[in-house]
């Protein structure tokens, strides 16, 4: 099987010094689009030669030129993409991320136009769904949102209710996920723990009355007094961290996107043991959107 170049680092001068014009970009995206081999996309033809670009490739039988950027979301960039490479390594390396505006007055692009790139960046990032949480996992739902008047408990009102679930190791914490939702019902606290958390986990969560009906289903959930929290530790650790973050880096979240940043949030959070290749992970999703790594 062939074999290609993987960048891995974290050092921005490093990355600077990898990724020195759109050239080298596109050759990084070359090698992810036709690492299995090169298919023209109208005839089906496996020759190429070279197209009118750079790392372009023409079809030898029906003419079609094709660059590596086309079909994937690099694809009708309105910046260079070297600019595009470095927003995704910031996005996916740094500790916190990046808002729309810092990489607005860092590239001198235009707010809206890094939101959007930086959206499909987001996109990427949602779980695959191929490795539930296994072991002892701690579940409870949360509300992010200005206080409101009158508002208790899991009445949420205007403010955006949440679920997560949090793996608890002998010494520390795993992985984690988190979604929105409408309402704390059996039905929609059953789908969330279905698409994330293994059915043979140990799953612990408080006394609320929307988890009893899915202990049939659940056979090892069991509940157990929140203690105002104090049975949870890890939880509403992590909890306070995903909202300082959101205060701190994006101020507000409407909740139609608020997904996107809880995807993102727990894109870096289950890969904070092995961030050096994350700018790798992120580009071949957006090469190819099906890649679930």
């Amino acid at each position: 099987m062939a074999k290609r170049n993987i960048y891995k680092g974290l050092n921005s001068i490093k990355f600077s010094r990898y990724f020195r014009d759109d050239n080298d970009c596109l050759e990084y995206l070359s090698a992810i689009k036709w690492y299995d081999g090169y298919k023209c996309k109208r005839c089906d033809n496996n020759k190429y030669g070279s197209g009118k670009k750079s790392y372009n490739r023409r079809c030898t039988k029906c003419r079609y030129d094709e660059s590596p950027t086309a079909g994937t979301m690099f694809e009708k960039l309105k910046f260079p993409i070297l600019i595009a490479f470095h927003i995704i390594f910031k996005i996916g390396t740094k500790k916190k991320g990046m808002s729309s505006l810092e990489l607005s007055h860092e590239f001198e692009l235009r707010q809206k136009t890094c939101w959007a790139f930086k959206n499909k960046v987001q996109q990427v990032m949602k779980s695959s769904l191929k490795h539930p949480l296994t072991g002892v996992i701690h579940v409870d739902e949360f509300v992010i949102g200005g206080h409101e008047k009158g508002k208790k408990g899991r009445s949420k009102g205007l403010k955006k209710l949440i679920v997560l679930a949090l793996e608890i190791l002998e010494n520390g914490v795993g992985r984690a996920y988190a979604e929105v939702i409408e309402h704390s019902s059996a039905e929609e606290l059953g789908a969330f723990l279905r698409k994330y958390v293994s059915q043979e986990a140990e799953i612990i969560t408080d006394k609320w009355r929307g988890y009893a009906p899915l202990k049939k289903e659940f056979v090892n959930l069991k509940q157990i007094p929140s203690e105002e929290g104090s049975n949870f530790k890890e939880l509403h650790i992590h909890i306070m961290n995903i909202k300082g973050w959101l205060r701190g880096i994006h101020h507000h979240c409407s909740k139609e996107h608020m997904q996107n940043y809880l995807d993102e949030y727990h894109f870096r959070y289950n890969r904070r043991s092995n961030m050096t290749t994350i700018f790798d992970v992120l580009v071949r999703k957006m090469v190819d959107i099906n890649v679930n790594t």
